[in-house]
């Protein structure tokens, strides 16, 4: 391999140092003489060029990653074909990203502060909702695969695998390709592979960045592959437990051995990726490096809720300096101005009654009579345990929930049409009290409780009415009549909104027992 470097490939290309090597190909820093620019060369190796399958398989990269352009995606230059006989071999012409890969990183660093892995991830599911929208699946998402250029930015490369939706496969049923520390459980299986396989493997190294070890090992490949079809994803919160709940629905979600259960696309996983790195930015106190960058394309909507000081450092820094020099004065007159407040305070449980815990992750939109009939995104928000953070229901038109989506012929006046959230407990509990705090106060709400997991649909003859309809205040505790019965499943049953708004904010769901 090494005689290689200084040889000039299409005339142009000058290999300087090989920086990579696989199976495969091996990857070169060279020097594109014409531009006078560094670029990255993938030549395929010498002793599989032979071989038409695997030939055919690196002339599909070329085609795939050519069809891509996206800023967290390695562009692909130009391709060509050595014309050398003696080493007669296509390659593959990269921009070149100077830096190191997310493996790197995590190898160095162990565990990445939470924002940072939430800020990769969306950074890696945006470049793979491009490749999904072209009808390409990576097939092979894994750290060693994300490239960390020096502005801190992830780019997804290696396509050596992928394979559009349309296309025939070139591997036999039951053989897995890549690697199977990342590998979904449909392909492990040999199964028909989609963009939620990529999804299940992004969401392997989420853990792994979030704990700093893969979630399975085995003495062999095939024994991790079937661990990821068998077993589940050990609790990320066991092994780091400053991890949010919100944060561990969504690498549930992600991770789901079934693809029913999983997300169903890239923009599902971006957008709660998106509300969990608002709330850990928030948790944090503060925003470096490409969390900030990521910051900056999040919907308006989800930069409210990261605290104005993290978003504006530069001003904070400024106003900080500000409220310095103006404290003693501002103290002063705060002494001579001080007057009880006016406030209501806030609702809180009785004496004697204990916080009962919800489930890792274990809260659910649920929105029967509309569509879609799952508001689960965002669910997580509810139980996190942070007030500013909140799980919002969509948006209406009627203050009585009845023009979005179908309306419910089975409805009557004692089961309205709404929507609501349900919370769950990993078993039957007596619940006697249920704490709502929300920023969006006025909405009428009843609760509900059942034992055995609902059906997505309403009304059903499982729930049971604890509490009656009322308006519901920023801060309200409300009684359960459950009669000492045990149950594991609570709903807030939304039916109407409060005045001037068109969404409900549930910002915390607590249950007493």
């Amino acid at each position: 391999m090494s005689t290689l470097e200084g040889t000039t490939l299409g005339g142009r290309y000058r290999l300087e140092a090989r920086i990579g090597t696989g199976g495969m190909s091996t990857v070169y820093r060279a020097l594109d003489e014409t531009l006078q620019r560094r670029v990255a060369i993938k030549l395929m190796n010498r002793e599989v060029a032979s071989d038409s399958d695997q030939l055919e398989r690196f002339r599909r990269e070329a085609r795939a990653v050519a069809q891509l352009s996206h800023p967290n995606i390695v562009g692909v230059i130009d391709a060509g074909d050595d014309q050398d006989p003696t080493r007669a071999r296509p390659y593959i012409v990269f921009e070149y990203v100077e830096g190191e890969t997310l493996k790197d990183r995590i190898r160095r660093e162990g565990r990445l502060p939470i924002p940072e892995a939430v800020a990769y991830s969306i950074e890696i599911a945006r470049a793979l909702g491009a490749a999904h929208a072209r009808h390409i699946v990576h097939r092979d998402v894994k750290p060693q695969n994300v490239l960390i250029d020096h502005e801190g930015s992830a780019k997804v490369t290696d396509f050596g695998i992928a394979r559009t939706l349309e296309e025939e496969g070139l591997t036999v049923d039951g053989r897995v390709l890549g690697t199977t520390d990342y590998v979904s459980p449909e392909q492990a299986l040999g199964q028909r592979v989609t963009g939620q396989s990529d999804l299940y493997s992004l969401g392997i190294a989420l853990y792994e960045m979030l704990t700093g070890e893969v979630p399975f090992k085995g003495e062999n490949q095939v024994a991790v592959a079937m661990k990821h079809v068998r077993e589940q994803l050990p609790d990320v919160r066991r092994a780091r437990p400053e991890v949010s709940a919100a944060l561990a629905a969504v690498l549930e979600g992600a991770t789901a051995k079934r693809v029913e259960d999983r997300y169903a696309n890239d923009g599902e996983l971006i957008a709660d990726l998106e509300d969990v790195l608002a709330l850990e930015t928030s948790r944090a106190g503060a925003a470096t490096g490409e969390v900030t960058s990521v910051l900056r394309t999040l919907p308006a909507s989800k930069r409210r809720r990261v605290p104005w000081l993290v978003r504006h450092r530069r001003a904070a820094a400024v106003l900080a300096l500000v409220a310095l020099l103006a404290a003693g004065g501002v103290a002063v007159w705060l002494a001579t101005r001080a007057h009880p407040g006016t406030g209501k305070p806030p609702a809180h449980p009785s004496a004697g009654l204990h916080r009962v815990y919800p489930c890792n992750g274990c809260a659910r939109g649920f929105n029967p009579l509309g569509s879609p009939p799952d508001e689960a995104p965002g669910a997580g928000q509810a139980i996190d345990g942070d007030s500013t953070t909140a799980w919002t229901t969509q948006h209406y038109y009627s203050s009585l929930l009845s023009l979005k989506g179908p309306h419910c012929a089975a409805c009557s006046a004692a089961t309205p049409a709404g929507t609501g959230l349900y919370v769950y407990t990993a078993s039957a509990v007596v619940v006697r009290q249920l704490r709502i705090a929300t920023d969006t106060p006025g909405f009428t709400a009843s609760i509900y409780a059942r034992v055995d997991p609902p059906p997505m649909k309403w009304p059903d003859a499982g729930w049971v009415r604890v509490a009656p309809s009322a308006s519901i205040a920023a801060s309200d505790t409300i009684g359960l009549a459950t009669d000492g019965r045990s149950f594991r499943y609570f709903l807030v049953w939304i039916t109407t909104l409060p005045p001037s708004t068109d969404h409900v904010d549930l910002n915390e769901v607590t249950l007493y027992g």
